[in-house]
């Protein structure tokens, strides 16, 4: 068994809206006696600062922090501007915006700053982490450790070896995340030995995202309405999809699919509507406007809204089944029921495979209908998809 009883301090480098999410869970962990938070902004410090009090305040009227903790887990927390002083921990997560270069460059300062013994883990959603730590002179230190908002929530970590993160990195930084609550139950640490863009969740949520992007495009050229597009997507008890990516942020949407157009394949380019949103600043639930409005508490406004009959949820989780197929062809997973259990840890939604193993050749059929009307071959059936060989690799 790892022991981390030497990991007492942690920090979390970048203070919006995982990374405060991140330092909440850090703090009401039993592990760390401090939470060094960091920003360049005093302001997002204040924001984030109100964020985690607020929510160690509902946690404690629903019965799940005890009666008056808000104060002693307060206690945990340094807000910090100095770099330098916030490096000094034995476990940093770094959590800043989806930019190589910008990554690079915090992981090139840690890598200055950060005592030897320390683990540097980036929170990226579908990024290298072999190149987010080519410049931090201690690249067997890097790790992958991809969170799911909301944090406190939600189970899953996605953690995932670079080229050159170490054995030990790997082990303590599995058993670390281990060790954070989680208000459902246990932290499910979904071990990823090679990395590739978007790790498992992302990789297949940004694929099936392109045949909404494309939806959404046919839907503005007939007039339809997004709020009812949306009613066309939606898994039970949950928000429909386009609500999804509002609230995760049309920014974040759109820069992960650039991401995957550069070392994926060119058929995730964004389509005109997601271009013509991120250029009029309408980011989603943060804004308060997206492919949806959104309410001053953060709901989705759909009062009115009627199925368009466009989109085909089908289609949507054969795009994910089908890629979780080329995970498999990639040697990323060695299991489909790996791949369900950490799309049903992150995403709180039945895995492709459970939903799709007896009907892969109606999908394929869907898969190439999708290709010839959108013009993007990446997304036909793979090999391993058409031939029905995936049910080997339970």
């Amino acid at each position: 068994m790892i022991d981390i009883s030497n990991f007492k301090e942690f920090s979390v480098i970048g203070a919006g809206t995982m990374g405060r999410e991140i330092a909440q869970v850090a703090i009401m962990s039993n592990q760390f006696e401090k939470v060094n938070l960091w920003s360049r902004t005093q302001k997002t410090l204040d924001i984030a600062a109100n964020f985690i009090e607020t929510g160690f305040k509902k946690l404690e009227t629903k019965g799940i922090l005890e009666e008056n903790s808000t104060r002693n887990l307060l206690e945990k927390l340094v807000i910090e501007k100095d770099f330098e002083k916030a490096a000094k921990a034995d476990f940093i997560v770094e959590s800043v915006p989806e930019f190589m270069d910008l990554k690079q460059s915090i992981f090139k300062k840690l890598g200055n700053f950060a005592p030897k013994h320390t683990i540097l883990a980036t929170n990226t959603s579908t990024m290298s982490i072999t190149e987010i730590a080519s410049n931090s002179g201690r690249p067997d230190k890097v790790v992958g450790m991809h969170f799911f908002i909301p944090i406190p929530v939600l189970e899953l970590i996605e953690l995932i070896r670079g080229k050159k993160t170490s054995d030990e990195t790997f082990e303590i930084s599995a058993a670390i995340g281990e060790s954070l609550p989680c208000i459902r139950g246990k932290k499910f640490v979904a071990r990823i030995e090679k990395e590739s863009p978007g790790f498992i969740v992302n990789r297949l949520t940004i694929t099936s995202g392109a045949y909404i992007d494309w939806l959404t495009d046919v839907a503005m050229e007939k007039a339809i309405q997004w709020k009812d597009l949306n009613e066309d997507l939606v898994v039970p008890n949950q928000m429909g999809v386009l609500a999804k990516r509002d609230y995760l942020g049309l920014d974040v949407i759109y820069n992960t699919a650039k991401y995957f157009e550069e070392k994926v394949s060119p058929d995730f380019a964004v389509g005109k509507t997601l271009n013509r949103l991120i250029n009029e600043g309408n980011l989603g639930r943060k804004t308060g406007k997206g492919y949806l409005e959104w309410s001053e508490d953060g709901k989705p406004i759909t009062h009115g809204a009627k199925k368009a009959n466009l989109g085909i949820m089908d289609c949507f989780m054969a795009l994910q089944m089908n890629e979780g197929c080329r995970l498999l062809e990639e040697g990323i997973v060695s299991s489909y029921e790996t791949i369900d259990k950490t799309m049903i840890a992150g995403m709180r939604s039945r895995g492709p495979f459970e939903l799709g193993m007896d009907k892969y050749q109606e999908w394929c059929i869907l898969l190439d209908d999708f290709a010839e009307k959108s013009g993007k071959n990446y997304f036909r059936p793979t090999k391993l998809m058409r031939s029905g060989d995936f049910l080997k690799y339970k």
